[in-house]
């Protein structure tokens, strides 16, 4: 997800050196949303591996 986020600002970027402001205004909102969508669920899952955590089963 992250990856995906990272290509649509490039290509958001490339649109804006062509000149095309309406393609890289909408790139531009897609890969700020999967950007954002990637850092809830990163959150999400640190906040759940600190409470959950693992447990280590020493044998003897």
């Amino acid at each position: 997800m992250l990856r995906a986020a990272i290509v649509f600002f490039v290509l958001a970027l490339v649109a804006i050196l062509f000149g095309a402001t309406g393609f890289a205004g909408v790139s531009m909102e897609i890969g700020r949303v999967l950007l954002a969508v990637f850092l809830i669920l990163a959150a999400i899952s640190f906040v759940a591996s600190l409470i959950g955590g693992r447990r280590q089963d020493y044998l003897p």
